[in-house]
């Protein structure tokens, strides 16, 4: 089985409890639920442990990831990048007004305007521009046959990072529809699967769905708009 790209949504957080725009770093730490939800993760992929562990620098990714490692026996480490898509202006706001601003700027960037803007914070390019650089590096590190070939640990490679930059750098990668992916949101610790193809990556899970993905194809689990 060729090895995957696992991008895993961090666990529950205080942020996503009280609905706040929690981007900046180091940002909520999770709660009890959300670490017993990493707990389950790391069961689950200590039945196949991956060949590498990384994470956002973000707390809660932080959290998420430690815990996978202890269920899985492997070293996690947090790299710079990975964090979530900046929400400036709209950073620890709660009300509906700044959450219906990010998500429509998000809308945006599902398409095709990359250059769309969070009020005093990030735009899809300039995710996308941190983001998937740190990506194109793990998989020459530990998915591409040449470097498994060199004698490389074969197994999957586990990225846990946030529910926007993983749906927007993943709908980059694997070229999938830009309103499919506006609907289908990531519960915490849900996650996107991808393998390396010749010509770039296949998505091969989103969340509980599988190929192929229509626009309106949805993941009646995930919750209708989880941040951070």
């Amino acid at each position: 089985m060729t090895a995957r790209l696992i991008l895993v949504r961090h666990g529950e957080t205080e942020g996503n409890v009280v609905r706040r725009l929690d981007t900046r770093l180091p940002g909520a730490a999770l709660t009890p639920a959300g670490e017993q939800q990493a707990r389950e993760l790391g069961a689950a992929l200590a039945r196949t442990p991956p060949v590498a562990l990384v994470s956002s620098q973000a707390l809660r990714a932080r959290q998420t990831a430690a815990l996978i490692a202890a269920a899985t026996g492997v070293a996690d480490r947090a790299v710079a990048g990975l964090q979530e898509v900046q929400a400036g202006d709209l950073e620890d706001r709660t009300d509906d007004a700044a959450h219906a601003v990010f998500r429509d700027t998000m809308h945006a960037w599902f398409d095709g305007d990359l250059d769309a803007r969070i009020p005093g914070g990030e735009s899809g390019a300039d995710l996308l521009a941190r983001f998937l650089p740190v990506l194109a590096d793990l998989r020459v590190r530990y998915l591409d046959p040449q470097e498994r070939d060199l004698g490389a640990p074969r197994g999957d490679l586990v990225v846990v990072a946030h529910g926007t930059a993983i749906r927007l750098a993943a709908s980059a990668l694997a070229t999938l529809p830009g309103r499919f992916v506006a609907v289908n949101y990531l519960r915490n610790t849900g996650t996107v699967e991808l393998v390396p193809v010749a010509d770039g990556w296949k998505c091969v899970r989103w969340g509980t769905l599988t190929p192929p993905f229509p626009v309106d194809k949805v993941d009646r689990t995930a919750p209708a708009e989880p941040m951070g």
